[in-house]
């Protein structure tokens, strides 16, 4: 019996990575396709359709069928505290899509190896994270890794290069604000309620650019030659990504994700030489593979201090344990 239920959560935690990965490969691979081949190169409306369909699926789940429940969020406290993460949320994804009218999929997910930099500067100006100078090294290494993978892309556009690092920073901030704004508050939110309250603001800030750069260009389209279905599906395929995402987490851990990310990030490496013919060159996987190994000893670095700091809490409470006074009762009663 119990070799069948380790076999079983086995089985289960390979199952929720495969669906995570393969579903998250098909969004990036998917929208590539529909903005660069496709010949629909809006990626601001692109993304309010992926924001307005989720908007809408999430409303149904919480308000209609109240499969999830509602958080019950002042208007004061949505303002303060969501409509910020929307907009940093809508500038990321702008930012990224448009990426993938000028830039190769294989390249895009070289240049994301600087996330872990952009956080740890952001959340040392932030004072959520502390200075360290052996970071701060390990950092400048994926940086430099990162540099030679673009010095040997063949296909480098600097305009694709800005919005995508534009991107990524947009994105860094994001996730210091949820941990300043939401979780340092006792908020806490699955994907269906992030998307209920997250989407709506992330649909109203990216209207304002769509309005003033593409909202005229398509009302000067004479005839549409598009399939809806196409859009459809690619809206659904990232609303399900949010809901791989949850059952990821909650089956596995974070730590699952960010492994299996790793694997994801190579997979579409040779996915985008295949299905785009995007060119790879050996100084590509060179400089890539310099900031891939230099995220590994972070993360590591960073699972070692979590061990250490659980260790250290559950010490500390052995102790209070041992050294806990009890006191007699009175025995002059």
């Amino acid at each position: 019996m119990g070799s069948r239920t380790v076999w079983g959560q086995i089985s289960r935690t390979y199952f929720f990575v495969v669906q995570w990965m393969s579903i998250s490969m098909a969004v990036i691979m998917y929208n590539k396709w529909i903005l660069a081949y496709f010949g629909f190169p809006y990626p601001l409306a692109l993304t309010m359709w992926h924001m307005l369909f989720c908007s809408t699926v999430a409303f149904l789940l919480v308000r209609v069928l109240r499969v999830v429940k509602s958080v019950n969020m002042s208007a004061r406290d949505y303002r303060r505290r969501v409509l910020p993460i929307g907009a940093l949320y809508a500038a990321s994804l702008w930012l990224s899509n448009s990426a993938y009218i000028h830039l190769s999929v294989s390249f895009i997910q070289m240049t994301k190896a600087l996330m872990p930099g952009l956080v740890y500067m952001i959340g040392v100006f932030m004072r959520t994270e502390k200075y360290t100078l052996k970071v701060t090294l390990n950092m400048l290494v994926i940086a430099i890794g990162v540099g030679i993978a673009a010095y040997g892309e063949v296909n480098f556009v600097m305009i694709g290069v800005v919005e995508q690092l534009s991107s990524l920073v947009f994105e860094a901030v994001r996730l210091m604000l949820v941990q300043v704004l939401i979780n340092s508050q006792g908020l806490t939110m699955n994907p269906i309620q992030s998307l209920y309250y997250v989407s709506p603001a992330c649909f109203m800030c990216l209207s304002i650019p769509f309005v003033a750069l593409e909202l005229p260009v398509l009302l000067e389209v004479q005839h549409w030659d598009l399939n809806p279905w196409v859009l459809v599906g690619n809206a659904f395929t990232a609303f399900a990504l949010n809901l791989a995402v949850f059952l990821l987490i909650g089956k596995t851990s974070a730590l699952t994700m960010n492994i299996a990310g790793v694997i994801k990030d190579w997979m579409l490496i040779g996915m985008s030489t295949t299905v785009f013919a995007a060119p790879v060159t050996q100084l590509n996987i060179a400089g890539y593979f310099v900031a891939f190994m230099s995220v590994c000893f972070y993360n590591h670095a960073k699972l070692q201090a979590m061990k250490r700091a659980n260790k250290d809490q559950i010490k500390n409470s052995k102790e209070d344990n041992e050294v806990a006074i009890v006191v007699p009762k009175d025995s002059s009663r």
